[in-house]
């Protein structure tokens, strides 16, 4: 053994590697929950005991929850022609109940909260003798690890700790891949996401730290902390520190007038919270951790910074920018674990979120206003955006509108008589001279004022 081994470095030119082991569970456990660097732990518990991370969960969930679901069938009618597949049995399991136990907005709700507190999300389908899906049953994912065969096919593990499957009480249960619908979140291999909570919990953390110190002030009687001096020697100092905490602390016992005996003085030797900037690090805290799932401030009640010319603009910008790629993962995890081979060319799934990107009334009237005009939108196309009842066909409802008055740049100048356009409607116009314009009657020509 060198010196420079037995000092545990390794030479230059001979570097020491990593140990490589399964790639699938090991980049799955790069970042775990813990204690974060102020000492507080952070889990998914902790992390949802603070209130803009509840909210920002909540609207996440609750917003991807309530977008209607749909399967579509490719139709041949056109080039991006579809139509709702209502008659695959997929389409009611997204639609409307993907278990017995569950609706279809509780399930989503309950996968979507998974994604954003462990970075994936796991459900077991239940499928038939033909292939087919009968339900989908979410999995804890802090029970499930991914794994790899010798094969190189990925399978699962869940960890049966908990009664919630009878009979499979500390059991390790082993699903094949086609048994698991899995949405991973952000993370370094495509297979395995990362939990957000995991990744920030040193800002979380210092979040928790906050509101601990908030807690023990208002609990300490909203004073600082301070030192009783007293010019003699105690025999119990503890006695007379616990003495005074039962009698002045807490927010119920607050600017109580203190006695002091025998000489005793108190002085405060802590800053008081306006010192130490308590308000704006809490209001850092809320702005950290709306950053960390990109939702804007104003949707989790944080009006600081909002105005009314710019809280529509940022409502849209929250659909395109922050929900928008999660829908993509649950659609194409869709696509990938419940479709068979055979079908994803012909099926796919989509969240309409049509009626969040909508403007305020002004606007869409407007807007309605340019489409039927110029002929892309017809009535009843409008009054179904607004959810109204539909103009009967026969009276117009689905008829295309244009402007008479448009005419191209180059039949400027141009006319063509009624009936020959509408004997040819491919004839082309003439141009009109001055020697073709019709004569003008006596009657309507202006008399000149006599002098």
């Amino acid at each position: 053994m060198g010196f420079l081994n037995w000092l545990g470095i390794s030479p230059r030119d001979a570097p020491r590697l990593p140990e490589i082991t399964d790639n699938v569970r090991d980049s799955g456990q790069t970042f775990v929950f813990g204690r974060a660097d102020s000492g507080e732990r952070v889990d998914e518990k902790s992390a949802m005991q603070i209130a803009t991370v509840y909210a920002c969960v909540r609207l996440l969930a609750e917003s991807v929850a309530g977008l209607p679901l749909h399967l579509y069938r490719f139709t041949d009618t056109s080039e991006n022609g579809k139509e709702k597949a209502k008659d695959h049995p997929l389409y009611r399991l997204l639609y409307m109940l993907p278990n017995p136990e569950m609706t279809s907005f509780s399930f989503r709700e309950v996968m979507m909260t998974h994604l954003l507190l462990w970075g994936n999300c796991y459900a077991q389908i239940i499928r038939d003798g033909k292939n087919g899906i009968l339900g989908l049953y979410p999995l804890l994912p802090e029970n499930v690890e991914v794994d790899r065969d010798e094969k190189g096919e990925i399978y699962y593990i869940y960890h049966a700790y908990t009664d919630e499957i009878p009979g499979e009480n500390n059991k390790d249960i082993y699903f094949r891949r086609d048994e698991i619908f899995h949405v991973p979140g952000l993370g370094f291999n495509g297979l395995v996401g990362f939990s957000p909570i995991a990744m920030m919990k040193n800002a979380l953390g210092t979040t928790l730290a906050v509101e601990k110190y908030g807690s023990a002030f208002f609990k300490n009687g909203a004073q600082p902390s301070g030192v009783l001096e007293h010019p003699g020697v105690l025999k119990d100092p503890a006695k007379i520190r616990e003495n005074w905490s039962d009698v002045y602390g807490g927010a119920n016992n607050a600017h109580k007038v203190a006695v002091l005996e025998e000489g005793m003085q108190y002085k405060a030797i802590s800053l008081p919270p306006e010192d130490s900037q308590f308000l704006s690090t809490r209001q850092f805290g809320v702005n950290e951790i709306c950053r960390i799932f990109r939702v804007p401030p104003h949707m989790v009640q944080d009006l600081e910074h909002a105005t009314f010319s710019n809280i529509e603009h940022q409502s849209i910008d929250f659909v395109m920018h922050t929900l928008m790629p999660w829908l993509v993962r649950f659609e194409q995890a869709i696509i990938k674990d419940l479709l068979l081979p055979e079908e994803q060319e012909q099926y796919f799934p989509k969240f309409n979120v049509d009626g969040l990107l909508r403007g305020d009334y002004q606007s869409r009237m407007q807007g309605y206003a340019t489409g039927i005009s110029n002929g892309f939108m017809s009535p009843n196309d409008c009054r179904a955006l607004e959810n109204l009842d539909l103009i009967p066909a026969e009276k117009g409802g689905d008829d295309y509108y244009l402007n008479g008055g448009y005419v191209k740049l180059q039949d400027a100048g141009m006319r063509v008589t009624q009936s020959a356009s509408a004997s040819n409607p491919d004839q082309k116009e003439e141009p009109v001279t001055a020697d073709q314009q019709p004569e003008e009657k006596p009657e309507n020509r202006k008399r000149g004022k006599s002098k």
